[in-house]
């Protein structure tokens, strides 16, 4: 079979590997469609949050088909479609044990959830980046039709809310420098979509001076973070879901008690990936928007090179179609 695989710090390589063998109680599964994410350049680049060896195949947003089970998985069987989750326990599936990005690759029954039948392979593969932004909303609570709902920053994660928002009904503005990630949000139902620069004003015209009543802060800049604060509106909501980590940037703290302002904060997705399956099940929503190149397992190392312009890039997705051999 054919994986891309990370031979050592800056060495990415399609390689021709044997299929794996599976346990009792492990699955194997035909990769369809995995995303390339920031943190995989990262993981190549010989960085990551817990420790890792190469070599090692990467790929934790993925999609795929079971084409074999071991004698004791009840849960699963052949010609399931299947998504799954990274972290497992103190490992991150496709950092610190090999992921998705090949033909055919092992799980394990408890990482996978099955994908419903009108969620496409696509869409699928994009589960993880939106669990975080469905996550995010529902830490912030009850976002509704009746709420102007600020999100700043247009990457993956900020389009997800995007879509998230749309489909809860809220009037959803997009604030983002990009001209071209602008017009992806307005894709993924944006109502509004605005330049940094125009923000203020624009939201002072929408809500006569109100403020949002709702900031989701998606770009992880501390100056963007800092302006999340004076966009809210009186008792408004601000979630925080960018990240950084070490940077600095002057804040009017005094607005989240003269504003009585609910905060949050998020990491990751824990325990809603049922619940974000439904909701894009339920909904309908298409991420398709968010992927801009596709790639075949040939040309995996051109979804390396797009992941690393984000000028021009949102997701890469590389596509599989092997079939395990009779």
């Amino acid at each position: 079979m054919k994986a891309l695989r990370f031979a050592e710090q800056d060495v990415p390589r399609i390689d021709e590997l044997p299929i794996p063998a599976i346990g009792a109680d492990e699955v194997l599964v035909a990769a369809r469609s995995v995303g390339v994410c920031h943190s995989d350049i990262d993981l190549l680049e010989g960085r990551y949050i817990i420790p890792f060896e190469y070599p090692i195949i990467p790929g934790h947003e993925w999609s795929g088909e079971v084409v074999a089970v071991g004698s004791r998985v009840q849960d699963f069987a052949a010609g399931d479609r299947v998504v799954g989750e990274c972290v497992i326990g103190d490992d991150h599936f496709g950092f610190s044990i090999s992921g998705a990005a090949a033909e055919f690759f092992v799980a394990r029954p408890e990482w996978l959830h099955t994908l419903p039948a009108s969620v496409s392979y696509t869409n699928g593969a994009l589960v993880e980046p939106f669990s975080v932004a469905y996550y995010a909303l529902m830490r912030v609570g009850n976002v509704n039709a009746s709420d102007t709902l600020v999100v700043l920053g247009a990457g993956p994660i900020g389009l997800a809310v995007t879509a998230a928002s749309a489909a809860l009904g809220a009037v959803t503005i997009v604030v983002e420098p990009s001209p071209e990630r602008r017009d992806a949000a307005l894709r993924l139902g944006a109502r509004h979509a605005v330049h940094p620069d125009d923000i203020v004003e624009f939201l002072n015209e929408q809500t006569d001076g109100r403020g949002a009543d709702v900031v989701v802060e998606a770009s992880g800049r501390p100056a963007v973070m800092a302006q999340a604060l004076e966009l809210a509106a009186f008792r408004g909501r601000v979630a925080y879901i960018g990240i950084d980590v070490g940077r600095e940037a002057p804040a009017k703290l005094g607005l989240i008690q003269s504003k009585e302002l609910k905060i949050t904060g998020s990491v990751g997705s824990p325990g809603v990936w049922p619940e974000t399956l439904r909701f894009l099940a339920h909904t309908g929503i298409d991420l398709s928007p968010l992927v801009t190149q596709r790639f075949g397992v040939d040309d995996a190392l051109g979804a390396l090179e797009a992941a690393h312009h984000p000028a021009t890039t949102i997701k890469a997705h590389i596509e599989f179609d092997a079939v395990l051999p009779a």
